[in-house]
């Protein structure tokens, strides 16, 4: 991998675990058969081709949500 892509690639999710997860589900679709969304030349690899599909804003993905946000709420107390 481009040691460049992953530095913007991280600037542009800004979470390391989460672009783990996009750029091995783009590789798995890559590998599978889905064409790239860029022309790149063919001796790219599928992890570089990802990379440079979400610097290029040519891959979609939703910000998880913040920790407070995805915790359950608090249950009351009953006073007796």
């Amino acid at each position: 991998m481009n040691p460049e892509l992953v530095r913007k690639a991280i600037e542009k999710v800004g979470n390391p675990n989460v672009l783990t997860n996009l750029v091995s589900r783009r590789v798995r679709q890559l590998n599978s058969g889905n064409r790239p969304l860029l022309v790149l030349p063919p001796t790219t690899g599928a992890a570089d081709i990802a990379l440079h599909e979400l610097v290029e804003d040519k891959m979609l993905w939703d910000a998880p949500e913040t920790p407070e946000a995805a915790e359950p709420p608090r249950k009351k107390r009953r006073k007796n």
